[in-house]
């Protein structure tokens, strides 16, 4: 009679560590999807404010604030139809007034201002700087930034992971080095400020569990620095059509929605993956102006994409090492 009660609790045991495999498939699945969608996301935006800084008469202070204002709210509004989906019909009227403040409560205010810095030096460096260069300048200071921070944390790389980074930082200069010149100083400090930026805020938003009150809360209290910005630079100030067009769409879709995603798949990544998984931005860029630009297709392009995305490959995929937690 003993015999018949132990057999159904290891039957039990040994179906959930054979389903443990799976479910770590299952979720590596979902972080690499996520993270596809987000650099996606990325590379659309930086057409789009490609598009906009050299082919539109928008200025970059302008463009900054309707990037981050349109951002804000579409998230806002995101975040309202969620909400009144989850509550009571009779509780509507209140639920609308009570809405307001938990938008203002998630995210924060160093975050926020990371998001501006890097949105406002982001569109200032692109007055002077060429597309390759400024690839260059600001995906090595997010490296820099997120890597030099992980390995602080007690994040350590394995011998394939590191040789998976040089793999995709090798492709990338591949990519961008021939059509490289000496850049201006002023813009290429903007430039790295805005990796720096964009590295703190991807390392900020590894600790927040809602990804999207989070997002929509940077959003929203990055916008009084936005407006500062357009106040002080009011005497430069041009906007036509197709630059407000830009930047709506990459503030509420590629901005907005984009780094929501990003969130989300952060929860997943060592800060030192996160950094290198961005490299391959630059290379789905090229797709996009290869596919929407019609640019020809190079052999160095090929050569170039299939390095960073397998450099990238290497370090997302492989397991990372355990930690030393002596030195912690």
């Amino acid at each position: 009679m003993l015999l018949n009660k132990v057999e159904p609790i290891k039957l039990f045991l040994r179906l959930q560590s054979d389903s443990a495999p799976i479910s770590s498939i299952v979720k590596l699945t979902r972080i690499l999807i996520l993270t596809l969608l987000a650099m996606i996301a990325f590379a659309s935006n930086s057409l789009l404010c490609r598009a906009a800084l050299k082919e539109t008469s928008v200025d970059p202070a302008s463009f900054t604030f309707l990037r981050i204002f349109s951002g804000a709210m579409a998230l806002w509004l995101l975040m309202c139809v969620r909400r009144k989906a989850s509550v009571d019909r009779t509780t509507a009227v209140f639920s609308t007034l009570l809405s307001q403040r938990p938008l203002l409560r998630d995210g924060s205010w160093p975050s926020a201002l990371a998001l501006f810095v890097y949105a406002a030096a982001f569109s200032f460096a692109y007055l002077a700087l060429s597309a390759g260069t400024g690839a260059l300048l600001l995906f090595g200071a997010v490296q820099a930034t997120m890597i030099l921070w992980g390995l602080h944390k007690g994040e350590r790389l394995g011998i394939i992971q590191i040789a998976g980074f040089f793999l995709a930082v090798t492709g990338l200069v591949v990519l961008v080095l021939p059509g490289l010149s000496a850049p201006p100083l002023a813009s290429s400090i903007l430039m790295l400020g805005a990796g720096v930026a964009w590295g703190i805020y991807s390392l900020r938003g590894k600790g927040e569990r809602n990804a999207a009150t989070a997002t929509a809360g940077n959003f929203l209290r990055a916008v009084p620095f936005a407006t500062a910005l357009v106040i002080i630079f009011a005497p430069w100030t041009h906007v036509d059509l197709p630059g407000i067009a830009y930047a709506i769409t990459s503030g509420a879709v590629t901005s907005g929605l984009g780094y929501v995603i990003w969130y989300r798949a952060l929860a997943g990544l060592k800060a030192a993956s996160a950094a290198t998984v961005q490299l391959s931005v630059p290379v789905l860029a090229a797709t996009g102006g290869i596919l929407l630009l019609g640019e020809p297709i190079t052999l160095r392009y090929l050569l170039a994409s299939i390095t960073v995305l397998g450099g990238v490959a290497l370090v997302v995929v492989t397991p990372h090492p355990p930690l030393n937690l002596a030195k912690r």
